[in-house]
This record gives structure tokens, sequence and C-alpha cells, in this order.
């Protein structure tokens, strides 16, 4: 599910939805569920503030509902689409800025539309329990192959 909760960037909702709905099927979540939130700056602040004590806003940021011990493994060919454990899970929320990202694309010569495409798939990993700041690349290397896989690149 994506909620639109700011008025800063218009944002196409439903083709977000489409991607969000494809990567899980292609990485074999469709049992779980996740909900992307589009926030404005200024929440996107207080976020960042209050749960990394960080300054200012992000692009953006992941929450699990469960804190992993280990990361979640994908499917070893996961544009397979092959299926997850039957069960329900929710994994988690991930907040998005589109205002942090629309000044970011604009300075790597993106649209937004890919850009946020790009948010929404490396919040999904980080719901995975991955994390580029200490997986010495792990993360990186996977979020590049998925990039390729679903045409974003970056």
């Amino acid at each position: 599910m994506i909620l639109n909760q700011q008025h800063e960037v218009r944002v196409a909702r439903r083709s977000l939805e489409s991607f969000l709905r494809r990567v899980k099927r292609e990485l074999g979540l469709q049992q779980s569920d996740v909900t992307v939130c589009l926030v404005s700056d200024a929440a996107m602040a207080r976020l960042n503030q209050k749960f990394r004590k960080k300054k200012g806003p992000t692009d953006v940021l992941s929450f699990p509902v469960v804190a992993r011990g280990k990361t979640r493994r994908l499917p070893r060919r996961s544009h397979t689409g092959g299926t997850n454990s039957g069960q329900y899970e929710y994994l988690g929320d991930i907040a998005i800025s589109p205002a942090a990202a629309r000044c970011y694309a604009k300075k790597q010569n993106r649209p937004i539309a890919g850009e946020l495409r790009v948010l929404i798939l490396h919040g999904l990993l980080h719901l995975l329990g991955y994390d580029h700041e200490t997986d010495h690349g792990e993360m990186d290397k996977i979020e590049h192959q998925l990039r390729r896989h679903f045409g974003l690149t970056r």
C-alpha cells in the first residue's frame, strides 16, 4: 500500500503501487505486505532526528516490524517469481520524501518516477534485513542487480 501524505511533489501513486506489486511478486514476497508512506521534507526531518539522531530530511527510511538478527535471503534467481512460505507477513513501513527524491533526481539528471522506484526497492531491502552501512557491499551488489532487472539505473 502506498499512502501519499505530502503535497510538495505530484506523484503517480497508482504507477508506484503497480511497481511495488511487481517487485513483491518477482522477489517471492506475494504473501508479505509493506506500507510506503510519502511524506513532506519536514515530516522526514522529524523522523530522521527521532530515529537516527540526524538533522534534516533524508530521501528514505525503513521501519521493519521485526528487528532481524539475520538478513532474509532472496530466492537465488529472484526474478523467476518464486514464492515465500505462503504465510502472511507484514514486513514494515517505508517513509519516502518525494521532495528530497526530486532534488537528488535533478542532480543526477533522472526522472523523479524512477528515483521513487529506486527508493521503494532500497527501502524494501532494508525491511528484509540488508544494511549497506554494515554488510561490506552485499546490499549494494544485490540492489544493483535488482535495479538492472527492473530497468532502474542509478
